[in-house]
């Protein structure tokens, strides 16, 4: 039950981080706009803030000494390099991520991210199925 509570505190901590930035900044807490402001040389030093962060995170983490499980696959460099290709790809085609439609669009109501949010969801479930069942390679 343990991991359950981690999950709902990680999913709460998310979900106040965004509320605060949109109070706070007037901008929602979508990565990928963040991540293409920043590059682009829009103004505002909080992007790459913000963006530090997100790396320095997994490194202090385990400072808090939170367990957290094994993967159980192993993907090689080949697989990780062609899916986060197909992520920015599909970022781009939807016109946001996961944070931005998912955390913030959907609490704003929008259609748009709810069309957003359900097609990613549909092909992340197809995947895990494909990878589970269908024995499709991930370690290469």
């Amino acid at each position: 039950m343990e991991i359950f509570a981690t999950a709902a505190a990680g999913g709460a901590l998310i979900g106040l981080a965004a509320a605060g930035m949109l109070l706070v900044n007037g901008s929602i807490a979508g990565i990928s706009g963040i991540f293409g402001n920043a590059l682009a040389g829009q103004p505002g030093l909080w992007r790459w803030t913000f963006l530090a962060g997100l790396i320095a995170a997994p490194l202090v983490a385990p400072l808090a000494k939170i367990e957290v499980p094994a993967p159980h696959h192993q993907a090689g460099l080949v697989t990780l390099a062609i899916a986060g290709l197909l992520v920015g790809i599909g970022t781009r085609l939807s016109g946001g991520c996961t944070s931005g439609h998912g955390v913030c669009g959907l609490s704003n109501l929008s259609r748009r991210s709810l069309v957003a949010t359900g097609t990613f969801m549909l092909v992340a479930a197809l995947t895990v199925y494909a990878v589970r069942h269908l024995h499709l390679p991930v370690g290469f």
